[in-house]
């Protein structure tokens, strides 16, 4: 066997245990945050009190060395190979909590998750078709994407701030995924930078791209923590393989000039109703998951309060 088949299979293995390793750390933060609270939200101070919980932290540990995992695994093969691999996580979420929360998946989610499924891959496989790797960005582009980002991170907490009292979990893993698609936009950004053979390292590297990042990344961590006290883990994992790599790459396409020349108007077309079948099938995860039907029926019987954190 070639090294660079040795090399293939090691990283779907890395891709298929980094899904497994997201799955479990999305079920265990999601626990964490709704142990022992009804709310459907999570105040500022239970978010710092999430620091401390062992659990939450198990869980995030889970999620980081998925995350490393992945990215390993899209470093060393195909993106064709390594992407649709990432779609069992939302799989292992949904068999994982429903056997512990003990419900029966109904069928809408199952349709739900397919839509999902089918919708994600389909766009980052047409995507691979309408893309080309960019090798230098520009000041002017890097800024474009970083005063786009204010924007989002403006008209997302005033948002949060207007519907914060109200059962939204579409709009706080919508907006998670739009931040951490910048996030990973601005994170690929500062690698292209880093590694310039001009030599200069971090020394290419602006200060706004890092407050971007930490911004962006703070902001979407604390909407995701909100997502798991509203809804079912699934609906995160969903929301993010589908809304993060989606943002993406449009930002790639839009900003960053990676759109391929003479693109077949198919694939434009095909890209577009693809994304609008994974959009739908997390519109429809959230609206009837059995877990959410559950806690939408128990936020009617209480007020919404602030949650404690449990330590």
């Amino acid at each position: 066997m070639s090294p660079e088949r040795i090399a293939m299979f090691v990283a779907i293995g890395c891709a298929l245990i980094g899904a497994v390793f997201l799955a479990l750390g999305a079920q265990q933060q999601s626990k964490a945050v709704r142990k022992g609270s009804k709310s459907l939200r999570v105040s500022g101070s239970h978010f710092v009190g999430l620091v401390k919980n062992p659990p939450w932290l198990f869980g995030l540990l889970l999620t980081v060395i998925g995350m490393v995992l992945n990215i390993y695994a899209l470093a060393t093969a195909p993106l064709t190979v390594v992407q649709p691999l990432g779609a069992v996580a939302l799989v292992i979420t949904t068999v994982v909590n429903a056997k512990d929360q003990g419900h029966k998946i109904n069928k809408e989610t199952m349709w739900a998750i397919a839509l999902c499924l089918l919708g994600s891959v389909a766009f980052v496989l047409l995507a691979l078709r309408a893309t080309r790797e960019v090798h230098r960005i520009s000041q002017r582009q890097e800024l474009t994407t970083v005063y786009i980002l204010a924007a989002v991170v403006i008209v997302s907490i005033i948002v949060w701030f207007v519907t914060r009292h109200h059962h939204q979990p579409v709009f706080y893993i919508v907006a998670a995924g739009v931040l951490f698609g910048f996030c990973a936009v601005m994170v690929r950004t500062l690698a292209i930078e880093v590694t310039d053979p001009n030599g200069r390292m971090f020394a290419n590297v602006s200060w706004w791209e890092y407050a971007a990042i930490a911004v962006a990344g703070l902001l979407g961590t604390y909407f995701v923590q909100n997502a798991y006290s509203s809804g079912p883990p699934e609906l995160v994992i969903a929301g993010l393989t589908v809304i993060d790599p989606i943002v993406g790459i449009l930002i790639g396409i839009i900003i960053l000039g990676e759109l391929e020349a003479n693109v077949p108007l198919w694939v434009s077309i095909s890209m577009i109703i693809a994304g609008l079948v994974a959009i739908v099938g997390v519109a429809a995860l959230a609206r009837h998951h059995p877990d959410i039907q559950r806690r939408r029926q128990e936020a009617g019987h209480h007020p919404v309060a602030t949650i404690r954190a449990e330590d």
